[in-house]
């Protein structure tokens, strides 16, 4: 179930990800878009689990019996976002058409000096928000620096400054670090769909399923009283992104909640919001493992 994604293995050597990298580079984006044929092919023979995983879940989005064209189209949409940030790590965000819906909940806060955490998910492209979405406000983004770390390493060699604005998960400094970036009115961005081994789960309905969520993006919050804004990245084919920004709650107001029906209720809307642009947008789902308890 959602626990399952600290156990899957890392699939892509340093060497193939520096080839992918130095194509990208140097024959364009045109060009190494063709090479998201044969990966896509790769990864839906010998990527069993993963290609397993992407079927249970279009047959709870589609709501039909997924074909394998479907699952296809679904390793392709992801491969297709990870090429995309290469370019988006080495600022050609020229390259990119790209619109923003509602920018100015994010003006309102820097204008009122007010930190919040922006949670997201793996629905999409973070990258896009990142270093298009919110290039003109202040971020640190929390994350599990060690998760996929052959990819992390060398997309990250692309844009040093991209380092510096992690914050680790689970590290001792990890709360003073938040807590500081917020009382300097940073964003601070995070994904809210995986639970991490220390983390509490809540049970919530996902597309017509229980599901496990984690209470800590929501429980960090509260305690540091700071707004928690939505966001959503979502590749829309080509080179089309969309960036939705949404409030949870009052965005000038921090979240609180004062027992477990509280923070049952604040997970239950993120993940509705969540389902709601899932739906919209089934292949932008990046989850590539059983979300899902297995019966």
């Amino acid at each position: 179930m959602n626990h399952a994604w600290r156990e899957q293995k890392e699939r892509g050597t340093p060497f193939a990800l520096n080839v992918i990298l130095w194509i990208a580079q140097n024959m364009g984006r045109g060009f190494a878009r063709l090479f998201l044929y044969p990966i896509t092919a790769y990864f839906f023979l010998f990527a069993g689990p993963q290609r397993t995983a992407s079927k249970n879940y279009l047959r709870r989005v589609l709501g039909r019996e997924p074909t394998a064209w479907d699952i296809a189209r679904h390793i392709f949409t992801f491969a297709a976002t990870i090429l995309d940030r290469i370019f988006l790590l080495s600022d050609r965000h020229d390259m990119f058409d790209v619109q923003i819906n509602n920018e100015k909940i994010l003006h309102e806060l820097q204008e009122k000096h007010q930190g919040c955490l922006l949670l997201g998910s793996h629905l999409g492209s973070f990258e896009i928000m990142r270093t298009v979405g919110i290039k003109r406000f202040p971020v640190k983004v929390l994350m599990h620096h060690d998760h996929n770390e052959n990819i992390t390493m060398v997309l990250e060699s692309l844009n040093p400054e991209i380092v510096e604005s992690i914050i680790p998960l689970g590290k001792t400094d990890t709360l003073l670090k938040v807590k500081e970036a917020l009382d300097n009115a940073y964003l601070v961005g995070l994904l809210g769909d995986r639970v991490a081994e220390n983390d509490k789960p809540v049970t919530v309905d996902f597309l017509g399923e229980e599901t496990i969520f984690p209470a800590g993006p929501f429980q960090l919050a509260a305690r540091l009283k700071v707004p928690v804004i939505l966001f959503f990245g979502i590749y829309r084919g080509g080179n089309r992104y969309e960036i939705f920004f949404e409030t949870l709650g009052d965005p000038l107001v921090p979240l609180e909640f004062t027992d477990e029906h509280d923070l049952h209720w604040w997970v239950k809307q993120y993940v509705s919001r969540l389902e709601y642009y899932t739906r919209g947008a089934p292949n932008n789902w990046f989850n590539f493992y059983e979300f899902w308890p297995k019966k």
